[in-house]
């Protein structure tokens, strides 16, 4: 199993180009799902959560094309993938399958809207909380659809007719679900407004490439989008976003190494209250023609009080990075996390490097200290992950990260972005 293995002390400087987003990917693809003709998505990011769900929808029967690699690229750079459907030849999502990856149950909206049922096992993924799936059935309910659970799989199907337009509340905000039920309600008869919905950036791109291909919808980006179902959709271009949970995590390591370094390709309008948290602790962040430009010269590093919330709050998947940030604050810093319970996990493995971190409930108390010193670490999740490759960074000595499986599902080429503004990292492989 590989192994990330680190030496801290040295600034960053340089160029970062920014991928594409996983989390805006992974519900394009699933689109394809929606029509017989061919989506073709660019800036797709190569990770394994993206190959794996190519598995998934080669299961259903798309066609996948894999184009405009340059000369002398690897593989590993991003790519433009075209996904044609013609038929869907097989309705069930297995759980060999759906179980290595949570997003992958998503296609239960597409595979019901336009096929009428789904068998779709129940989801695997980080273990980072709960993390039910009854939003996601109570919204496809309010579309008509009949459902069972049997087996550890979901069954659902939609009424003879097709799906049925609908008003829908969700009790709480549900980034997935809010993708669900949205690509399912493109091809419901009627009229569907979704309340409470998610108001992700990636929820927007996923309503900008269905509107692309055909659907009608309104109100992406606020609480209520309201979706006018059409008989039919076609194939269309559509560019997946910037990832703006990678833009945070190497504006992080840039405020916790120190140095300059010109984040390539991305907005700061997709994490604007991530990078005012990181301007409060010392970072000075500026626009430029091509991304993001971050600085931290001479001062320390401030404390920051942060609490995660749905967009356009701080985002959970930048909690764990900016706790490891805050281990070497001048003072005390608490991080709430208020979106997933078991989201903490990180917290032992940044104390192996010498952190001091309390915890009370969903609350953590950081207390910077003056140095951290490089040991072995294990990763527990996606995020949790890069937060300690971003502690390693500022450590003294070696840090070696174990079970870096999970940095491989949400960072491409994590290692060469890195190297090549002067930090030390390599990739270790048993």
């Amino acid at each position: 199993m590989d192994r990330i293995r680190v030496i801290g002390g040295n600034q960053l400087n340089g160029i970062i180009p920014i991928s594409g987003a996983k989390n805006a990917a992974l519900p394009l693809m699933i689109a394809s799902l929606l029509t017989s003709d061919t989506l073709t998505l660019e800036n797709v990011p190569h990770l394994a959560d993206v190959e794996q769900l190519m598995r998934i929808l080669g299961n259903h029967g798309v066609d996948l094309s894999v184009n405009g690699r340059r000369e002398g690229q690897t593989e590993t750079y991003a790519r433009t993938i075209q996904f044609t459907c013609r038929t869907v030849v097989d309705t069930v999502a297995p759980y060999e399958l759906v179980s290595k990856m949570r997003a992958s149950f998503w296609v239960i909206g597409p595979l019901l809207a336009r096929e009428g049922k789904a068998r779709v096992s129940l989801p695997g993924g980080c273990a980072i909380g709960t993390r039910p799936v009854d939003l996601f059935l109570e919204s496809l309910q309010a579309l008509g659809a009949t459902i069972e659970i049997d087996g550890g799989y979901v069954e659902v199907t939609a009424p003879k007719g097709g799906l049925i337009g609908a008003h829908y509340t969700f009790p709480k905000v549900s980034v997935g679900a809010t993708h669900v039920m949205l690509m399912a309600a493109t091809l419901a008869k009627g009229t569907t407004v979704i309340e409470n919905a998610a108001r992700e950036p990636e929820v927007v791109d996923l309503a900008a490439c269905l509107t692309a291909m055909g659907a009608k919808i309104e109100g992406a980006g606020t609480k209520t989008i309201t979706i006018e179902g059409v008989s039919s959709l076609h194939g269309a271009r559509h560019r997946v976003l910037p990832d703006r949970i990678e833009t945070g995590t190497y504006a992080m390591a840039v405020a916790m190494t120190g140095g300059d370094v010109t984040l390539e390709g991305t907005n700061g309008a997709l994490l604007e209250n991530a990078l005012d948290a990181l301007r409060q602790a010392g970072a000075t962040i500026t626009e430029t023609e091509t991304g993001l430009r971050v600085v931290r010269n001479g001062n320390g590093i401030q404390p920051v009080d942060v609490v995660t919330e749905p967009f356009p709050g701080f985002p959970t998947d930048l909690q764990a990075q900016f706790m490891a940030l805050m281990t070497r604050s001048s003072g005390v810093a608490h991080i709430t996390e208020t979106i997933f319970e078991n989201r903490f996990m990180h917290v032992q493995e940044l104390a192996r490097l010498g952190a001091k971190i309390s915890l009370s409930g969903q609350m953590a108390r950081i207390e910077g200290v003056s140095k951290l010193k490089g040991a072995p670490v294990m990763a527990t999740d996606l995020r949790a992950s890069v937060s300690l490759v971003i502690a390693g960074l500022a450590a003294e000595g070696e840090t070696m990260v174990n079970r870096v499986y999970h940095l491989d599902r949400g960072f491409e080429r994590l290692e060469e972005k890195l190297t090549r503004c002067g930090a030390v990292v390599e990739r270790v492989s048993e």
